[in-house]
């Protein structure tokens, strides 16, 4: 799952993103509204933490934007300030959660899970597919009720399929989800091939039906109604 951190103060910045990639996240960390607004404009997040007093802007602008580019992205809002208007403020126009400093990081963390599970699988902490089972919070995968050991990518990559089962994904969405900035400097799409390979085989050895489709010209297709 991918977090951007648009946090200006330093040392909370570099905690916040230690601790995200820790428990499994992808995260990225910016520090101004004009290099967030670049990012949310590039790149798609499962989640972004928005501090509200940055110094080049106003992270409630930020989140206009976001609204305003469609992004299925989930919305922290960090802040120094306990004042009620500034949180409704921000949940009146797209935040999902809003928290105050000092915080404790296994908080935040309770709540991007959360706005994860709400917005793509509809609150629950287990995803059910046929005979594939997730547990989000200890991120342990089943198939015919079998533990699957997967990579970090290999679970990224089916957690993203999941999430958009039954549509076409691309190669280049595939590429930003899995790597975001770091995709840039990869000159082809093989490598994507290679995780799809083992991510399949893995799944097959379990008794799993063979879900994940290559739709030549477009990307890949996780169809459910085999």
């Amino acid at each position: 799952m991918k977090v951007l951190i648009i946090e200006d103060e330093k040392a909370l910045a570099e905690s916040v993103e230690q601790y995200l990639n820790q428990e499994g996240y992808r995260s990225e960390k910016v520090a101004g509204f004009n290099q967030a607004r670049e990012k949310i404009n590039l790149y798609n997040y499962d989640c972004i933490i928005v501090d509200i007093g940055l110094p080049d802007g106003n992270g409630l602008d930020i989140i206009k934007e976001l609204k305003q580019i469609k992004s299925d992205a989930g919305i922290i809002i960090l802040s120094a300030r306990n004042n009620l208007k500034d949180r409704i403020d921000g949940l009146e126009i797209g935040a999902d959660d809003y928290l105050t400093k000092p915080f404790h990081l296994s908080e935040l963390n309770a709540r991007i899970k959360s706005i994860i599970r709400r917005r793509s699988f509809s609150g629950s902490k287990e995803v059910v597919c046929n005979e594939i089972r997730i547990d989000l919070d200890s991120m342990n995968v089943f198939v015919n009720d079998q533990p699957l050991t997967l990579t970090k990518k290999e679970y990224d990559l089916l957690l993203f399929f999941l999430s958009n089962k039954n549509r076409v994904v691309t190669k280049e969405s595939i590429a930003e989800h899995l790597w975001g900035d770091n995709m840039d400097l990869v000159d082809s799409y093989d490598f994507i091939y290679t995780h799809i390979k083992n991510l399949r085989r893995k799944m097959l050895d379990k008794g799993a039906n063979d879900y994940i489709q290559t739709i030549y010209g477009m990307g890949y297709k996780f169809n459910l109604t085999l």
